[in-house]
């Protein structure tokens, strides 16, 4: 197996490196003569950010679009392996789905209280995930994913406020049509599955749509504990839907999906033993640590755990959908009920050591989470072509949470103590919304947009322990509960005008809405019992997006200016000599930049393209909470997940050999600068800047077949997709590519 995959890697190596030399000099002298012909437009990209199908370049909104071929293709398979090809997005790893999140322009939500909502929304098929950890899930059967940048409350929802995540997966086609896919990585024996079928039941009234998929992953982290290799996966999943037109002005289409999937990321990899302190900057080491932990020696590029403790999290995604569209004239009716349930299961090493010592005692973790949200949305759209076309709605969301968290405190001596944490969360949402677009004349146009939000949150919470007083990781016995209500207004208001048939300016004003929160969490303390305020925004926008050279670039600009109020983010403090996270009010933040999106394909053959984001996210005025330990003396300091510059290049040229066959060799790169993963700013938590280089080589035969060799990481560069902090020193997360791998795809069309 080995000299195996040694062979693998030099044949990938030698391909990839064999297509970066034509890229560079150009195609064999053999192939000129069926070289395509030189200039073409660039394709029509057809996007739904305005909740209708609309070209990308006639929307005032800075929006990403990822099509759902490439991330087949490129073994991209989650919304984090996204975040590396859209500049403005960033994606936070840790040990379980449930405290995830996404971030956009440098703003998102960290917590893993469910009594917070993301600011980040995800979208699927039309339906709002309440939880960001929903959205974990292997990506199946995708059509296409739009990152729309800025407040989208108006038509997205409240949890928009910095942006939405809108996910489209394929309708059912006309035709009989089938896939199956296949693929192996190296670096953890990746393998990947998948397959669907769609085509018409009866006619042309009733047609279906069914894909599967299955993916496992050894991992790519040792446990020196058990020679056990961990930080991998398990994910299997299905997707159908059912679409029935009994006439043309009805559309009915039911969608039910399910996905099962386990991981076994530690709780971070020890990366050091050293602690440096914000703002004195005073270093404390922990070498009594450092000698428990071994052979495991810390390092920035660590890649191994001594644990006893089995870690896991195991998530149970499912959801159905019944979405209706029924012209009426020239207005479109559209009502999209959803019901979906999320279940969390993980266990967690929180000491991080193969055994209890006088100084670190042991603390094992077991959690919990049963949630359930039930949506209803109903929509009126105007025609389009008057002077005002226009959309009015209602939408419902109530979501249902219940939970349980326990720590298990060990001894050296053998004295153990239990703590137990069981909670609920209740949320209801109702709101109205409304957008309209003025055309004063062809060349120009408004938006105007507003939703009126009313939200109720109540919550419960009793927490017990064996101890009579705290004990590390647990803190006493503790009850309580609350809750709490507020309406809230979002909206959008805009200009744009086309400077010529193919360019086109735009300047939108977006006001963003975050309801109520709770700090509910297995550490809660008396002084987190109190309602969070709802966060506030006022967004700011100028772009321009425009064609040259008869459409063969595409060069689309944006600045921005987001500033919030009562932004809501966790903060790292102690509490009875323990480390705590506390959801506050963080007072007042903001995020202004540029962003840049450039496509250029001279010939049919021929496709480059690039994006970047300039984004300065700070902390303006910082509201330190009641009975904080930690620092505030923030200030000035830059938002976690915000780096101030990140950018992709890509290339990709595609060969003909005859008319049945041809090569494609693709390459791209992305790199980002220094970023802070804490918002209490410590050195410790730093990511230096670095870069990514991948490339592939297609094999295609037309309409039926592509072989895809594929090599990531090229110059084998180690980095971090989280740093946090412990009591005794600092613990990193490991990406996928932390190190070079090599694989290949196959993909059948029938």
């Amino acid at each position: 197996m080995a000299r195996n995959r040694s062979n693998i890697l030099r044949f990938a190596s030698s391909a990839c490196s064999a297509a970066f030399i034509v890229m560079a000099f150009g195609a064999p002298s053999y192939a000129q003569d069926v070289a395509p012909e030189a200039g073409t437009d660039i394709n029509d990209i057809v996007v739904t950010a305005t909740r209708r199908a609309e070209p990308l370049q006639k929307v005032p909104i800075a929006i990403s679009v990822v099509g759902g071929d490439l991330l087949r293709s490129e073994n991209r398979a989650g919304l984090q392996s996204i975040s590396a090809i859209v500049p403005s997005l960033n994606f936070r790893n840790t040990a379980s789905a449930k405290d995830q999140a996404l971030f956009i322009r440098g703003l998102g939500t960290v917590s893993t209280s469910p009594g917070v909502e993301p600011t980040v929304s995800t979208v699927i098929d039309g339906v709002v995930l309440a939880r960001q950890g929903q959205a974990s899930m292997d990506l199946m059967d995708i059509d296409h994913i739009e990152v729309l940048r800025g407040p989208q409350g108006t038509l997205f929802g409240k949890n928009a406020s910095v942006g939405a995540v809108n996910i489209v997966t394929r309708a059912p086609g006309d035709a009989f049509h089938g896939f199956a896919d296949i693929g192996y990585y190296t670096g953890g024996d990746e393998w990947r599955l998948r397959a669907g079928v769609s085509g018409p039941l009866a006619g042309d009234k009733v047609a279906f749509s069914l894909t599967g998929a299955y993916s496992h992953f050894n991992g790519n982290v040792t446990n020196v504990f058990n020679n056990k290799t961990v930080n991998g996966f398990r994910n299997a999943g299905v997707r159908g839907k059912l679409q029935f037109t009994p006439s043309e002005d009805l559309k009915i289409t039911l969608i039910g999906d399910y996905a099962d999937a386990k991981s076994t990321t530690p709780q971070g990899v020890v990366s050091s033993t050293t602690l440096v302190a914000y703002p004195t900057n005073v270093v404390t080491n922990f070498p009594a640590f450092a000698s428990a932990l071994a052979p495991v020696v810390p390092r920035a590029d660590n890649r191994a755990i001594n644990s006893n403790y089995s870690t896991f999290a195991k998530d149970k995604n499912r959801g159905i959908s019944l979405q209706a569209d029924w012209s009426l004239g020239d207005y479109t009716v559209t009502s999209i009920t959803a019901w979906r349930g999320w279940k969390n299961d993980q266990a967690q090493d929180q000491d991080r050591l193969p055994a209890a010592t006088t100084a670190f005692p042991q603390q094992h973790d077991i959690g919990n989470l049963d949630f359930d949200q039930y949506s209803q949305e109903l929509r009126l759209a105007s025609p389009k072509g008057q002077f005002i076309d226009y959309q009015v709605g209602l939408f419902f969301f109530q979501g249902d949470d219940k939970e349980r968290y326990q720590r298990i405190t060990t001894l050296a001596t053998g004295a153990s103590f239990l703590g137990v944490a069981n909670y609920s969360v209740k949320n209801k949402s109702y709101a109205g919304f409304g957008e309209a677009n003025l055309h004063f004349t062809d060349q120009f146009r408004a938006t105007l947009g507003a939703r009126l939000t009313r939200d109720k949150l109540r919550y419960s919470f009793v927490r017990t322990s064996t101890s009579p007083t705290a004990v590390a990781g647990i803190q006493t016995a503790f009850t309580a509960g609350g809750n709490t209500s507020d309406t809230g207004f979002s909206g959008r208001a805009g200009l744009q005008y086309d400077l010529a048939p193919s360019a086109m300016a735009y300047f939108t004003y977006g006001r963003g809405y975050k309801g109520p929160a709770y700090n509910v969490a297995f550490s809660m303390l008396p002084q987190d019992t109190m309602a969070l305020k709802p966060e506030t925004s006022n967004s700011y926008e100028v772009g321009i997006k425009s064609r040259f050279l008869d459409n063969m670039l595409r060069v689309n600009i944006a600045g921005f200016l987001d500033k919030f109020k009562n932004y809501q983010v966790n903060f790292f403090d102690t509490f009875n000599g323990s480390p705590v996270t506390r959801l506050v009010n963080a007072g007042r933040v903001s995020t202004r930049g540029v962003e840049l999106d450039v496509d250029f394909q001279p010939t049919r053959a021929l496709t480059l393209s690039a994006g970047g984001a300039y984004t300065k996210a700070r902390v303006d005025n910082f509201i330190c909470p009641a009975g904080a330990n930690a620092s505030c003396q923030i200030n000035g300091r830059p938002l976690p997940y915000a780096p101030r510059w990140k950018g992709n290049v890509r290339a990709s040229y595609e060969l003909p050999v005859s008319d049945a066959l041809s090569i494609r060799l693709t390459t791209d790169a992305n790199a980002q600068s220094k970023v802070q993963y804490s918002i209490n700013q410590t050195p410790t938590t730093e990511q230096s800047a670095f870069g990514i280089w991948n490339a592939s080589l297609g094999l295609i035969g037309k309409d039926r077949w592509e072989l895809n060799l594929v090599v990531k990481n090229i110059t084998d560069k180690s980095y971090s997709t989280n740093l946090g902090t412990f009591g005794q020193g600092v613990v990193r997360f490991v990406p996928r590519d932390d190190r070079r791998y090599v694989g290949a795809n196959f993909h059948l069309s029938y």
